[in-house]
């Protein structure tokens, strides 16, 4: 492998928990898949760790277009590759020696008002990380009631969500809502102005929509078999999460697959131990310290899971034990 160069070039999106996902997965060898490339952080920390090859998955075009120049300086040991890393066994084409998951959107899609993705950004309201398919948008403006307020609740846990919805519907019947801020404006409108240190009214609705036109809990269920698939007997895969409901899909798919069974009922008799898929190499998440919260606040709800990849064949999980919100999207899913 040819040997990486010295990158003196500032990233722009700092890698969350970096430092303790690479002592969690120690010893890093062979061939890794980062599965959500974003602007690199995760994969230079694998290369510089050890890894001889990183493949670097986005469904964002823009991520390898800006990736290209970097990847460049590192030759053979990074492969990029466009699409979905709920497909990352069949787009890394080999088996692996790690995963890696970051589930955060990037700072390069947050900071590009015409992706849509931020309501501090006035732009058109997309919010497509492959830049393909129903826009955020066309579920605004095309959806009916009960599904927009369906998608805040279930995906952004917003209690004024049928408040919303109707603000919503009514509003597109005077104009289309086609805008960031037309949105984060009407949402604001519905709920209480924030006190000091609170976040803004129109974060959960804009990343329940977010989370909606990209399918994200569906495609992370589909990446993590993936990954079963993928890994090699003692491979390992970590994930970062960034919100509740995502860290509750994690760590029911990882108790799931690492043999501990998922009670969904708790006056059900316990299932007899099994051989699992899986192995947890964290039975808690791992947070961050105060000293990498203070340098980069939006680690500050980032939660760390990790396992590794046992002999057993690889199958699936039992999606109904999971968690996954429950929400008709009309054959937008």
């Amino acid at each position: 492998m040819a040997a990486a160069a010295q990158n003196t070039a500032p990233a722009p999106h700092v890698p969350v928990l970096l430092g303790k996902l690479l002592e969690v997965v120690a010893p890093i060898r062979g061939i890794w898949a980062d599965g959500t490339l974003g602007a690199g952080g995760y994969t230079r920390g694998l290369l510089e760790a050890g890894a001889d090859q990183v493949i670097g998955i986005d469904r964002d075009p823009l991520a390898l277009e800006l990736a290209s120049g970097w990847a460049a300086e590192y030759g053979d040991r990074v492969r990029l590759v466009q699409g979905n890393f709920a497909d990352l066994d069949s787009l890394a084409g080999e088996p692996l020696d790690g995963v890696v998951l970051d589930l955060g959107v990037s700072s390069m899609q947050l900071d590009r008002a015409e992706r849509g993705f931020s309501f501090l950004r006035d732009g058109p309201l997309d919010m497509r990380m492959s830049q393909e398919g129903p826009t955020a948008a066309d579920i605004v403006n095309l959806a009916p009631e009960a599904e927009i307020a369906d998608i805040l609740y279930q995906y952004g846990e917003e209690r004024a969500s049928r408040r919303i919805a109707r603000a919503v519907v009514a509003a597109r019947k005077v104009a289309p809502i086609v805008t960031t801020a037309q949105l984060a404006e009407l949402v604001s409108s519905c709920l209480p102005r924030p006190k000091p240190g609170q976040s803004h009214p129109a974060t959960r609705s804009f990343q329940a929509l977010r989370i909606a036109v990209n399918d994200e809990f569906g495609a992370l269920v589909d990446g993590l078999e993936a990954a079963e698939r993928a890994l090699k007997p003692g491979g390992r895969v970590a994930v970062v999460t960034f919100h509740s409901l995502e860290d509750r899909i994690v760590k029911r798919f990882f108790q799931a697959r690492g043999g501990k069974p998922v009670h969904v009922n708790r006056y059900a008799p316990e299932p007899p131990p099994v051989a699992a898929p899986f192995r947890l190499l964290n039975r808690n998440a791992i947070g961050p310290d105060a000293e990498e919260t203070a340098a980069n606040p939006r680690a500050r709800s980032a939660l760390l899971r990790a396992a590794e990849r046992t002999e057993v064949p690889a199958g699936h999980a039992d999606r109904t034990t999971l968690g996954l919100p429950q929400i008709d999207l009309k054959g937008r899913s």
